[in-house]
């Protein structure tokens, strides 16, 4: 069999995912980034798979949609989480970390690896470069941040409209400049002398409405003509929640489930939780605190927030364009286009949401490409496992709206009257977890192991 080379563009989490895993199985891969010639205003460092928005990446727990997520991932040999578990930072049940150390670790082994030539270059047109790099095959995972002149061909050639919505970024605060007197260490649905990873910011109920009038009436950037705002619903700004209503905040990333009471026997009527940057704790994040607000505004409102009345914004929020395809109407079940079958698409920008389902279908696609070389055909994940439920939800969702992996993704179960009489919500999970292993497990063992042999 003739050597083959892959094209990689983007090395996010789903471009250094593909890089690693083809590169492991001795496929030669050109890897072309063009945040290492210039930062978009999203980026913040030069170095690969940058968090932009968050350092979560979601819950480890095994019985959960992250969790059934993550263990697929690490059986394929998952890039982003070995460095995630080498950098992680305390953040309870989640998977957080040290976002500069992250991704200079993955950056390092990317350009250690023999296997991949990583290029500097603002990619453009992939069918010129495939040809200008001698490739076989292009995987395009540029995510979220695809640049202008490859959106210019991806729209001309492959999607036509219809081709973004916007998210936006939680700002980042100094942890000195914290007054921990009115804070307290504590994580959801666990006893308060076990202390946590989270920071706690309690608010009365007069101190919260008084925050949410101030975000709604707070001054936003401004949108521009040729902007069509289309966030996610699972990620909306926090000065829209309040826009939306007053209790809107109390029911998502402001609610005190699992909290009461605090340190002092109270009952908060809201909380703001923080989330560190990184293991030294000096840096900590306002979790769900995506925001429109000018930095002007960012400063004053949430100083508004009991123990930041002070607080030094180590960098304030923003919002951001994000790219994804139509892939029910565009792309094949592999994730290759339509119209350019040796063109893969992966990560964010297939239309799914998150870091870790992301990095799954860089997973994904190269799994798929490196079968296509093999001269395998494509094969489909089955729906019961999450990396299958995710690429199933892409492609059969009539109007296109990126999702996060969620038990509504994966088939149902039914309980026996025994279950039934039980926590059926927890017990319904445990099942549906426990099928999605032994469903991967068995198709990890037919098709994947065989076709990496």
């Amino acid at each position: 069999m003739a050597m083959k080379r892959v094209l990689v563009i983007g090395a996010g989490l789903a471009g250094s995912e593909a890089a690693m895993f083809l590169a492991r199985r001795d496929i030669q891969v050109v890897l072309v980034e063009g945040k290492t010639v210039k930062l978009n205003p999203a980026q913040k460092i030069p170095t690969f798979a940058e968090l932009v928005c968050t350092n979560s990446l979601k819950s480890m727990d095994a019985t959960s949609g992250h969790g059934i997520l993550k263990n697929e991932m690490k059986a394929m040999g998952s890039l982003v989480l070995e460095c995630g578990t080498l950098h992680a930072v305390p953040a309870g049940d989640a998977l957080a970390v040290d976002r500069e150390k992250f991704s200079a670790e993955i950056t390092k082994r990317l350009s250690e690896n023999p296997n991949i030539r990583v290029v500097s270059l603002d990619a453009e047109n992939p069918i010129e470069l495939m040809k200008q790099f001698e490739c076989d095959f292009t995987i395009i995972a540029t995510g979220p941040l695809t640049t202008s002149k490859l959106e210019q061909w991806i729209q001309k050639e492959v999607s036509g409209d219809d081709f973004y919505f916007y998210d936006a970024i939680a700002p980042v605060v100094d942890a000195d400049t914290l007054d921990l007197t009115k804070m307290y260490f504590k994580d959801r649905h666990k006893a308060m002398e076990e202390g946590g990873d989270y920071l706690n910011s309690p608010m009365t109920k007069e101190q919260y409405y008084e925050f949410v009038e101030a975000l709604a009436g707070a001054e936003k950037v401004q949108q521009k003509d040729f902007e069509d705002w289309k966030f996610f619903e699972s990620c909306l700004p926090i000065d829209l929640m309040a826009e939306r209503g007053k209790d809107t905040a109390r029911f998502s990333c402001m609610k005190p489930v699992g909290l009461e009471p605090d340190i002092k026997g109270k009952w908060p009527y809201a909380v703001v939780q923080l989330r560190k940057e990184n293991l030294l704790g000096s840096a900590y994040n306002l979790v769900g605190f995506q925001t429109r607000l000018t930095y002007k505004e960012q400063v004053r409102v949430f100083r508004m927030i009991p123990g930041l009345e002070n607080a030094s914004f180590i960098h304030l929020g923003s919002c951001h364009r994000n790219s994804f395809l139509n892939a029910r109407k565009l792309l094949n079940t592999d994730l290759s286009s339509k119209k350019f079958p040796e063109i893969y698409f992966a990560g964010q920008i297939t239309g799914v949401e998150g870091y870790t389902e992301s990095a799954s279908m860089g997973l994904y696609a190269a799994f798929q490409v490196l079968r296509k070389i093999r001269g395998e055909d494509p094969v489909s994940f089955p729906v019961e496992t999450a990396m299958g439920a995710l690429v199933n939800y892409i492609m059969t969702i009539e109007k296109p709206c990126p999702s996060n992996i969620n038990f509504g993704l994966l088939p149902s179960v039914e309980l026996t009257k025994e279950q039934y009489r039980g926590d059926r919500k927890r017990t319904k999970k445990e099942l549906v977890s426990k099928r999605a292993h032994e469903v991967f497990q068995n198709f990890y063992s037919a098709s994947i192991v065989s076709t990496l042999k």
